[in-house]
């Protein structure tokens, strides 16, 4: 990457970038709010900078280091002036801009959509899902001029809306885990109207006397646009990851592992050579099922359904104990089993819900029948060809 620099919508705000930073500058100096590692809470600077965790060269350096390291980047690179900053994985970024104000969104991502057969797909990571991150940092630059209280406030109301769509996304477990473990959040406007020189600065600026435009806003208003444009900001960066994910992501949320469900398959074969190549054509089964638009709607329901259970989320359903009168699990499990095979695997459903071979045995009440009834499924039609 090149450097280059950007006019933003503010009229002297600049934005800059190279490999290892992004820094945006505002010669008449941001009010801001944020949560960076220097310095979080309320400041007035004249710089928001954005280095790659690559600068640190992988230190385990405390806040002194950390600003140490900043002020020595910002020499070598001829960043001048007061600024808050923060570490990123990635500085990809893009911005959107509306009437007030824009939001900058940096993206740090270490996970990607490959092929697994020809019509699957799997998230993974080359760090692993224990290291891997995928991060949305995002800075609002206001052309106003808003008082702390309001700043504080924009804060909670942006934290709040990025919380609410991550959640909506309802996505796999391992992927929830590991989004925005170290984003950042900064909200920076205009100072109010002043001629603010190197000795008014120096000698401190009292941010409680100011004159503001908060009463000249409909702060309601303001900030449910923000809210919205927060949401649409989310949108767009899952969007330009190119993150979406599928059946195989959610068995891997479970702990499944394909070759889990061909080792429980033919825990129950008895008479049977269980050679490579059988293997193999029952693996192949198995993927095979799980591209079938209603054996993925019967996972899903149940995956679903059981996470709703698990987190208590319905009053009148305990499954502490796996009750007995819960029987839409092995309806479910009988439909996957029926979809795969026909009325011949429903009775080999039997047998697999039964004895729960395998990786079955561990698995929650209802995902338990599910897979015994894909397993089931796929075993009759290997042994039926």
């Amino acid at each position: 990457m090149n450097d280059t620099s950007e006019k933003n919508h503010l009229s002297n705000v600049k934005v800059s970038n190279t490999d290892n930073h992004i820094c945006i500058n505002n010669p008449d100096y941001f009010l801001t709010f944020s949560d960076l590692e220097i310095s979080d809470g309320i400041d007035i600077v004249e710089n928001i900078i954005i280095l790659k965790d690559d600068v640190k060269n992988n230190e385990n350096l405390d806040i002194e280091g950390l600003i140490g390291l900043t002020e020595d980047y910002k020499e070598t690179n001829n960043i001048s002036g007061s600024y808050i900053s923060t570490f990123s994985n990635d500085l990809e970024y893009f911005t959107n801009t509306y009437d007030d104000y824009g939001i900058l969104n940096i993206i740090s991502n270490d996970v990607s959509v490959e092929d697994f057969t020809d019509k699957l797909k799997v998230a993974n990571s080359p760090k692993g899902f224990k290291d891997a991150r995928i991060d949305l940092g995002e800075v609002i630059l206001i052309n106003k001029s808003l008082s702390p209280k309001l700043l504080i406030n924009i804060y909670k109301t942006c934290i709040k809306a990025k919380t609410k769509f991550f959640q909506g996304l309802n996505l796999p477990v391992h992927i929830n885990n590991i989004i925005n473990q170290n984003d950042f959040l900064v909200i920076a406007s205009n100072l109010p109207s002043q001629d603010y020189d190197e000795e008014y600065m120096d000698s401190g600026v009292d941010i409680t006397q100011a004159e503001y435009d908060d009463e000249s806003l409909d702060i309601p208003k303001f900030l449910k646009d923000l809210e919205e444009s927060v949401i649409i900001n989310c949108e767009d960066s899952v969007k330009r990851m190119g993150l979406d994910f599928g059946i195989l992501d959610y068995l891997v949320s479970e702990g499944i592992q394909i070759s889990d469900l061909v080792d429980a398959g033919f825990e129950l074969c008895v008479g049977v050579d269980v050679t490579s190549d059988l293997k193999n054509r029952l693996e192949e089964e198995i993927l095979k099922s799980l591209t079938d638009i209603n054996v993925i709607a019967l996972l899903m329901a149940a995956i679903r359904t059981e996470q709703d259970f698990e987190n208590n989320r319905l009053r009148e359903v305990d499954i502490s104990d796996d009750p007995a009168y819960l029987y839409t699990d092995e309806v479910l499990g009988l439909a996957i089993s029926n979809q795969i095979a026909g009325t011949k695997a429903t009775f080999n459903f039997k047998r697999y819900d039964e004895k729960k071979p395998g990786i079955i045995f561990g698995l929650g009440p209802m995902l338990d029948d599910i897979f015994a009834g894909l397993i089931a499924g796929c075993m009759s039609k290997i042994f039926e060809e």
